[in-house]
């Protein structure tokens, strides 16, 4: 299990401390998605898909990217986090780009709702070791 401090000697490598953590040194994440992005890439790291400066460069160069590219879409750090993440798992082979593609447009095309109408008659487990 990876603690907090386990995180700390990564995380103080990473450029733009500022979107990482903004005020008062906790972690910041504006969705859930940035969290899950947050996980994914330091559990590739850890099952050993890549080493942590090659996640670092990786980042750096996303940022540069959008950097360069005069986008007019509002910055947000965890998109280049993303980014990074996806390229680095393109380039070890253990998603193809169209496959990252397909994934994307699926999420994009499935309203937000879809399912919302169904009643669900199972319970959600709380704690599966309580029944």
């Amino acid at each position: 299990m990876t603690t907090r401090e386990d995180l700390e000697p990564l995380l103080m490598e990473l450029p733009h401390q500022e979107a990482l953590r903004p005020e008062g040194g906790d972690m910041s994440f504006d969705t859930a998605w940035e969290i899950r992005a947050f996980a994914l890439a330091v559990a590739a790291h850890q099952s050993g898909q890549y080493e942590w400066p090659r996640f670092q460069q990786a980042l750096i160069e996303a940022i540069q990217r959008w950097e360069q590219s005069g986008s007019t879409t509002p910055w947000r750090y965890y998109d280049r986090w993303l980014e990074a993440l996806e390229s680095l798992m393109t380039e070890a082979g253990v998603v193809a780009p169209e496959e990252v593609e397909d994934r994307t447009r699926t999420v994009l095309d499935t309203p937000r709702d879809a399912g919302h109408h169904r009643a669900h008659r199972e319970p959600v487990a709380v704690d599966p070791a309580r029944s």
